[in-house]
């Protein structure tokens, strides 16, 4: 939170509700944009007749007549169920799967929808239990989009989706949206999904917010990095985002787009008072970015992406470093190892967020005074064929038998390339200025294009940009 804080104390930068309301969303979005964006039915015909991508309307029911006639076996295997004026994600009923013997549907957590839940739900978003202002609605069934590879171990059950806000043609601020199980699978960061901030110039995420406030590095219950996500489809994004303000005449907007399995980008909704937690994801205030591009003369869709891209693409550094008190470093880095006597070795490195170890090639070790532990453990002999369960046994067993002075540790390696046993040894490495004390692993790489890969256990200290 002390990442908040700093930001907030520059509060010329921090776009609130009401200045969000009172100078944008009122005299910019007029009544007639607003009824559009607030209709999902309507504001899906209006982008799909301006060739934009929606998800296919499967059925949509207006009144509790239509729904006792509805035809049930017409409805796909999987498919989402909407209600029409719905918002921050209440009302949504996402269907995976259909069972074969009889009408009943299967939610992502498990559980079985049967025809009558359906009616029970449906009844509910007719009397508008989910609408704004509590107006009677219509549901609508909708076809389910599928997950994208790239972000099934990051998201829970649900589909992330991509927050752009456009103002005056131009892409101002951005990002991802991950589901949780503490959101129940929705992408809403009110009700504790995360929120990435992208950089509008690269579509690659940066910081990360759990819920409205906790920043966080990782995936929750894992080592996975939540910055360094290269978005696909990024500049059809920024597009497709700027067209529907141009179609609505939203001239503040809130574009929700997803990424399709099939499909590609397929917007979800518009928004015409688009929540402001987009701020705290991405360590900016919306206030100065709207400030900056206001008056601007945008000609075209293309003009408008350039400008948001060169406005508000590649983190400034030394202000992400200041706010989280890390250094923000590229893929591949110049490091300096220093050895067992201070010898200096300096070497490109490749940064692997993948790799837990620091790992180094096995002359370079040599170099670094280590020659004769890499004898030591060459006349070593070292079983093979065992499986994961049995590496703590084998690991203490080697241990105990096969001591020298430099080997602090063995690590026992499993990858795509098979199963490696390898000696761990003490160093310290020069990056970025910072001094680390590491524990590396020494292993065979003169065949690959670095000699020395720099793992997630010494990169705490630092923040990975990997366009860099």
């Amino acid at each position: 939170m002390e990442g908040v804080l700093k930001m907030l104390k520059n509060g010329r930068k921090i776009l609130g509700m009401n200045a969000r309301n009172i100078d944008y969303v009122r005299p910019l979005n007029l009544k007639k944009s607003k009824k559009l964006a607030d209709d999902k039915i309507y504001s899906k015909k209006v982008l799909q007749k301006a060739g934009l991508p929606v998800p296919d309307l499967i059925a949509k029911i207006r009144t509790i007549e239509e729904l006792e006639k509805f035809d049930w076996s017409s409805l796909p295997n999987s498919f989402a169920l909407k209600p029409n004026r719905g918002f921050g994600g209440e009302g949504i009923v996402v269907v995976y799967g259909k069972k074969k013997s009889r009408d009943e549907w299967i939610k992502a957590n498990g559980d079985i929808l049967t025809v009558d839940d359906l009616k029970n739900h449906i009844r509910n978003i007719i009397d508008g239990t989910y609408s704004l202002s509590n107006t009677p609605d219509v549901a609508f069934f909708e076809q389910r989009l599928t997950l994208l590879k790239l972000f099934k171990p990051y998201s829970f059950k649900g589909i992330p989706d991509i927050r752009v806000i456009v103002f005056n043609k131009v892409p101002v601020m951005a990002m991802l949206r991950l589901p949780t199980q503490e959101s129940g699978g929705k992408a809403n960061l009110q009700q504790g999904a995360i929120g990435v901030g992208i950089d509008l110039a690269t579509g690659t995420t940066t910081t990360a917010v759990l819920g409205k406030g906790r920043y966080i590095e990782y995936v929750p219950g894992s080592r996975l990095l939540l910055s360094g996500i290269k978005i696909p489809y990024w500049q059809s994004i920024l597009k497709f985002s700027v067209q529907a303000q141009e179609v609505s005449g939203l001239g503040f907007l809130g574009a929700d787009i997803a990424i399709d399995k099939e499909r590609g980008p397929v917007f979800l909704e518009l928004n015409a008072r688009p929540g402001l937690s987009i701020q705290i994801a991405n360590l900016g205030g919306l206030k100065e970015r709207l400030e900056r591009v206001r008056g601007i003369k945008i000609k075209t869709v293309e003009r408008g992406i350039r400008v948001g891209m060169d406005l508000f693409g590649g983190e400034i550094e030394e202000e992400l470093e200041e706010i989280s008190g890390k250094k923000v470093i590229g893929s591949i880095e110049k490091i300096k190892l220093i050895g067992k006597e201070g010898q200096e070795i300096e070497v490109e490195a490749k940064i692997d967020t993948g790799a837990m170890s620091t790992s180094i090639d096995v002359e370079l070790a040599r170099e670094l005074g280590f020659g004769d532990l890499t004898e030591f453990f060459d006349k070593i002999e070292l079983p093979t064929g065992f499986v994961r369960e049995e590496a703590q046994k084998i690991m203490k067993d080697l241990k105990q038998k096969h001591q020298h002075p430099d080997l602090i540790d063995i690590d026992i390696i499993f990858s795509s390339n098979g199963v490696s046993i390898r000696p761990k040894v003490k160093i310290e490495f020069i990056m970025d200025q910072l001094r680390i004390a590491a524990n590396v692993n020494i292993t065979q790489r003169a065949d690959l294009k670095f000699q020395t890969i720099i793992g997630k256990r010494n990169l705490s200290r630092f923040l990975v940009d990997v366009n860099k």
